[in-house]
């Protein structure tokens, strides 16, 4: 039986993307100007990998926001609504797997590594016409790619936002101003709390301290600000890092890579 899947594009039109048993994956590939905003929307019977071969994505879901540079991927599972900001000229080519596929897929939304391997049949995926046969060249491209998805590693890439009101003051300012360098003597003071309750608050809602929070917030903006082309020097003072050395070393230390590693 076929699922008549859909997708949709920046006016909020349905795209009727094919699904079958037999065939369980399929690609769509689309561009988009710089700053679009893609709408909240869901997909509630197929599960997605958003990608883009050139741009950055900042994705947010649930209770938290993504940035997705090139080599990376958002894995968004079914039903979960989502919004879409492309941070410069965005080519983006989006998987769309029925759950069946990949019954051990993460059952949250997850940024994950794209190696080169899934890069290229990602891009070869987005020339197939469809539906495609299941025992043909395009059949087990689409196969392949199943397989490749079962072995992504999934990366820090992620941002959660509070559901306290409290905290959520604070992580807009964190968002507008990544370089605030206000404590948490601060923050106590202007939101007339203890500095146990607002460390309390991180710990319950963010599962992280408020440092590590503010930390996670300037790197992900670092993320946007790298990837389209911006010179580190000028990233790392304009998040309020010290100097570019300091800024490389946590950079490192929370991704494993040097900024120009991660961007290789």
């Amino acid at each position: 039986m076929t699922s008549r899947e859909k997708d949709i594009d920046t006016r909020g039109e349905s795209i009727p993307v094919p699904l079958t048993a037999e065939v369980p994956l399929t690609c769509l590939a689309r561009d988009y100007s710089a700053d679009t905003l893609i709408p909240l929307h869901h997909h509630p019977d197929r599960h997605q990998l958003v990608y883009a071969e050139g741009g950055v994505l900042v994705v947010r879901a649930g209770a938290g926001r993504w940035v997705v540079p090139g080599t990376r991927a958002l894995w968004m599972p079914a039903g979960m609504g989502h919004q879409v900001h492309c941070i410069g000229l965005v080519r983006m080519r989006s998987l769309y797997i029925l759950p069946g596929a990949l019954p051990d897929a993460p059952a949250a939304p997850s940024t994950v590594s794209v190696t080169p391997l899934l890069a290229a049949l990602i891009h070869a995926a987005a020339e197939v016409a469809q539906p495609c046969v299941a025992d043909s060249r395009d059949g087990r491209l689409m196969r392949l790619i199943l397989d490749e998805l079962r072995t992504l590693p999934v990366l820090p890439l992620h941002l959660p936002e509070p559901r306290d009101a409290r905290l959520r003051r604070i992580g807009r300012r964190l968002e507008r101003a990544p370089d605030d360098a206000s404590t948490l003597q601060d923050w106590a003071a202007r939101l007339d709390v203890d500095v146990k309750t607002i460390q309390r608050l991180c710990r319950r809602e963010l599962g992280m301290t408020f440092g590590q929070w503010r930390q996670q917030a300037r790197l992900l903006r670092a993320l946007e600000r790298l990837a389209v082309g911006e010179k580190v020097i000028d990233v790392a003072l304009a998040l309020g890092y010290d100097s570019p050395s300091a800024f490389a070393t946590m950079f490192k230390r929370r991704f494993g890579q040097t900024p120009s590693q991660f961007f290789r």
